[in-house]
């Protein structure tokens, strides 16, 4: 029986060097049936032509717009040709067997519609090789939108060895049977940043599938342990976009109970932190992420870099020539 073809999907923004040593971890697997796509979001430097150079095994796609999480993907599923489809960060990299293990991870549970590795702090951001990132995720509260991540910064012990059925699968490393994706459509990319997985997530079991964590399969994420600064553009979309799939996935009296909490808890908390820093950027990112589910419509700097990407992304639904490099 021929070996199920995966197609693994990473999207690079102004990081070429992080990509190629993503793309070296690809090499070392052993699994013997691998495509790959890399979609360049706009970086300033076109990375294609040294890309091509260096990894010509590599179908490399740029677009001339910063499409976001979700649309940078969604770019490469035309040409996606496994039957499975991984999509893994660029600031990953995949330790060995980890493809051919998540493969049979699918194949002992054929009603899983999502799986994701057990994700570990890469050793150059944390100084050592066992701390992990993720091991699965709790539901979303239906009161606070808020939901926990599973093993965060716990020692691996091994406490988690075998595979279960997790809430959410993390962006950073999951991959989808081609035929669950024609079943439950592309990432919404109308969140842009932040929320698509956990909202994907919820397509996926209301379709009837199920969503795995397997910790035999092991990615390193090179994320920072450090929260950075929270700029304008972050804390819009975070917040616009947590009321967004509250809105999408938790309707009638449960939405009622969060608009409850986020209008008279989280709105005046937020105001206040922000008065009382004097954090004039992140104070207006917050009343306009507000101001966004009243009047969706309303002009503003950061929904402006949402639309623009938006028109980037019809070639998703109608292909046009995209600016390829190799296949």
């Amino acid at each position: 029986m021929q070996t199920p073809r995966v197609s693994i999907i990473t999207v690079n923004y102004n990081q070429a060097e992080v990509t190629y040593a993503l793309l070296d971890s690809i090499r070392l697997q052993d699994y013997p049936n691998v495509q790959t796509i890399v979609v360049d979001n706009a970086s300033k430097e076109n990375p294609l032509p040294e890309l091509a150079l260096r990894y010509p095994e590599v179908l490399a796609l740029r677009s001339e717009e910063n499409l976001g999480f979700a649309g940078g993907n969604n770019l490469a599923l035309p040409h996606a040709t496994g039957q499975y489809l991984f999509f893994v960060n660029n600031d990953a990299e995949i330790t060995p067997g980890c493809l051919q293990t998540l493969v049979d991870c699918f194949e002992q549970h054929p009603d899983a519609g999502l799986i994701s590795p057990l994700l570990l702090y890469h050793p150059e951001k944390s100084g050592r090789e066992d701390l992990i990132q993720y091991a699965g995720m709790t539901p979303v509260s239906t009161i606070t939108g808020r939901n926990e991540t599973i093993g965060e910064k716990q020692t691996d012990a091994g406490q988690y060895a075998q595979p279960v059925q997790t809430a959410y699968a993390h962006g950073a490393a999951m991959m989808m049977p081609a035929p669950v994706l024609e079943a439950v459509g592309p990432m919404f990319d109308n969140f842009f940043l932040y929320y698509e997985e956990l909202d994907w997530g919820e397509r996926v079991r209301r379709a009837g599938y199920t969503i795995w964590v397997e910790p035999r399969a092991r990615v390193y994420h090179k994320e920072s342990l450090t929260v950075g600064k929270m700029g304008g553009l972050k804390t819009y979309f975070l917040n616009r976009n947590r009321v967004l799939f509250m809105r999408r996935n938790h309707g009638g009296p449960r939405h009622l109970l969060f608009l409850a909490y986020w209008y008279l808890v989280v709105t005046p908390k937020n105001v206040l932190q922000y008065l009382i820093r004097g954090d004039t950027e992140n104070l207006r990112a917050f009343l306009l992420s507000l101001w966004w589910h009243i009047n969706p419509n309303a002009d503003n700097r950061y929904e402006a870099v949402r639309n623009k990407a938006m028109l980037a992304t019809t070639p998703i639904v109608n292909p046009k020539p995209a600016s390829v490099a190799h296949k």
